[in-house]
C-alpha cells in the first residue's frame, strides 16, 4: 500500500490537504465552502464518507472556513491543539464532543498505518502548526503560513519524498502593490508569509537524495503568480548547484483546483 496525496487547494484564498493510503485517508484544513469542498474530493475521485479525520494548522478562515459543515455532515473527527480549538470554537459552529480530539504541538500520532507528527511555525495565529506524513519509509511534509523557516523545521521536514512548500508572494509586487503598509509588514514580518525567494534560500538546506517533488503553495492572489514562482525558486535553487527538472521537479498548486493524486513510491 503506497501513500498517496492531491493538494485539494492552495493560496490566499482557501487551503485544503488529502493525503491517505488504502486504510487511512486524512483532511487536512477545509478553507473553502463544505459545497467546494465536496467538489475538490469528487475531482480527485475520492468518496468524503471514506475519510477517517481532519487535521487543523490553525484558525484563519482561509484553513476553517468549511470546516464545521464538512465535519457535520461526514461525521469526521477534528484534530487541533487546545489554543487553536479555543481560537476556532466560535467560526465553525457546533462541533460534537465525540469529534473533537487534541493533537498538541511537536507530537507523533499514529492513524492507522499513518505516523503523524505535528512541529511549530511562526504565523501570526494562536499556536499554529503543521505536519509531516509517514507510511512505510515514506514522508511527505506539508509546510506553510510560516513567516521564517527555523532550523528545526528544516530539520523536521528533511528527508520527505514530496515537499508542500510556501512561495507566498514576491517581494518587489508586494512592496509595490495595494496592500496597506500594515499589512505589508506583516506579510514581510517573522509571523507572516515565505517570499517566493526565502522558499529557494530555504529548500536547499532541505533538499536531500530523497527529495523528489516539490509543491509551491499558499501563492497571494494579488502579489505572485504560478510562473513567477516557479522561476524564482527554480533559478535560485539552481544557483545553489540544484538541477531542477531532473532527480527534483517544481508543482503548481492552486486555490480552486486540485491537483493530480500522486503516489509516493
Amino acid at each position: 500500500m503506497t501513500l498517496h496525496f492531491s493538494v485539494l487547494a492552495s493560496g490566499s484564498t482557501g487551503n485544503a490537504f488529502y493525503i491517505g493510503t488504502e486504510k487511512e485517508k486524512i483532511l487536512v484544513d477545509a478553507g473553502l465552502s463544505g459545497k467546494e469542498m465536496t467538489r475538490l474530493f469528487s475531482e480527485i475521485n475520492v468518496d468524503p464518507n471514506s475519510l477517517s479525520k481532519i487535521l487543523v494548522t490553525h484558525e484563519h478562515s482561509d484553513h476553517i472556513k468549511g470546516l464545521g459543515i464538512f465535519a457535520r455532515k461526514y461525521h469526521l473527527p477534528i484534530y487541533a491543539n487546545e489554543k487553536t480549538w479555543k481560537a476556532m470554537d466560535s467560526a465553525i459552529g457546533k462541533i460534537e464532543l465525540d469529534q473533537k480530539f487534541i493533537f498538541r504541538t511537536e507530537e507523533t500520532k499514529t492513524f492507522g498505518d499513518i505516523d503523524v507528527e505535528s512541529f511549530a511555525v511562526s504565523h501570526d495565529a494562536a499556536e499554529p502548526m503543521f505536519y509531516t506524513f509517514h507510511h512505510n519509509g515514506k514522508k511527505v511534509a506539508l509546510v506553510t503560513d510560516l513567516g521564517y523557516v527555523s532550523e528545526r523545521i528544516k530539520k523536521t521536514v528533511q528527508g520527505a519524498d514530496a515537499l508542500i512548500f510556501e512561495s507566498n508572494h514576491d517581494v518587489e509586487m508586494l512592496r509595490m502593490g495595494r496592500y496597506p503598509w500594515s499589512v505589508k509588514r506583516r506579510i514581510l514580518g517573522d509571523n507572516g508569509h515565505v517570499s517566493n525567494d526565502d522558499c529557494a534560500i530555504a529548500l536547499k538546506d532541505i533538499i536531500d537524495n530523497e527529495t523528489k517533488r516539490i509543491y509551491l503553495a499558499h501563492l497571494s492572489k494579488d502579489n505572485n503568480m504560478k510562473d513567477l514562482a516557479r522561476m524564482s525558486v527554480e533559478n535560485g535553487l539552481n544557483d545553489y548547484g540544484f538541477s531542477v527538472g531532473d532527480h527534483i521537479t517544481l508543482h503548481d498548486t492552486d486555490p480552486k483546483s486540485p491537483t493530480p493524486i500522486y503516489d509516493v513510491v
